[in-house]
């Protein structure tokens, strides 16, 4: 289960945990633009911590495909005043930011955030492995393949899914231990660089790919192998995504990262209820 020591404070959990996407994108593929003044940031994010959210996940640079590549200029300055205000109003809640830019992720620790998301784990910035090393810092290690440009289309993983991901996670978590010991949480990256079918591979065997016991991230959230696989818009995949958040937590997921707070955290105690 997740331990994160963080601010002075250690948190521990005895069940999976659940991370509510705060973005503050005007073109994220599910919900862009859809929170962009401080007070509709801070509504949602009262409604998430209020649904059961344990940790907030702030993201200023869409990935979906298609989407603009802001600079570092623009990233901040989306992302600073929402952490900023994120921090004031919920000073106790753990705070993620969604950043493979490493002067954007030590910026935000600054300000108060406690965990970084790195979607290229370590790959599109060469500081980023080394900041968060020596710093010790609460990191989600994202597998993902190619470029920056090309996360969608470029070298796409057609088989031996398990194996990839796994090799990924041991070269760059080696990179990190070098530093001495550090806070890792595993993401395969579930709808990056892979095929519909390894996507649903990586969600049924999570214990194929964890390496050195570490936590297991799963986000699923409204992605394309949910309404590709029904043939529904993102909109529509609420059920989806909450039927995959059920299997995936029966499958080892410690973490959830979802849209939808209060469906996953449903899925977290109903699921704890078969296990007794």
């Amino acid at each position: 289960m997740l331990r994160i020591a963080t601010r002075g404070q250690i948190f521990s959990f005895d069940r999976p945990v659940v991370m509510g996407i705060m973005n503050v994108t005007p073109d994220s593929f599910f919900d862009g633009g859809k929170y962009q003044g401080l007070a509709s940031v801070l509504e949602h994010c009262q409604k998430m911590v209020s649904d059961g959210a344990d940790i907030i996940d702030i993201g200023a640079f869409s990935t979906r495909p298609g989407s603009e590549r802001i600079s570092v200029k623009e990233e901040k300055e989306r992302m600073i005043p929402a952490l900023k205000a994120i921090r004031k109003e919920f000073p106790n809640i753990l705070i993620s930011i969604d950043t493979f830019r490493q002067s954007v992720a030590a910026q935000c620790i600054e300000e108060g955030a406690d965990i970084i998301n790195d979607i290229s784990g370590g790959l599109f910035d060469e500081e980023m492995i080394p900041y968060i090393g020596k710093n010790h810092i609460p990191y989600i290690l994202m597998h993902i393949t190619g470029t920056l440009e090309g996360m969608h289309h470029e070298e796409i993983i057609s088989e031996n899914v398990h194996q990839k991901v796994r090799q990924f996670f041991e070269n760059q978590t080696n990179k990190l231990l070098e530093y001495g010991e550090q806070q890792i949480i595993l993401d395969p990256g579930i709808g990056f660089n892979k095929t519909i079918e390894c996507n649903f591979g990586l969600l049924k065997d999570v214990d194929k790919y964890r390496i050195n016991s570490l936590p297991v991230l799963i986000g699923i959230s409204h992605k394309s192998l949910i309404f590709k696989t029904l043939n529904i818009t993102p909109q529509e995949a609420l059920n989806g995504t909450t039927v995959l958040n059920t299997i995936a937590l029966l499958n080892g997921a410690d973490i959830l990262r979802v849209h939808d707070v209060k469906e996953a955290v449903e899925a977290v105690k109903l699921v704890a209820m078969t296990k007794k």
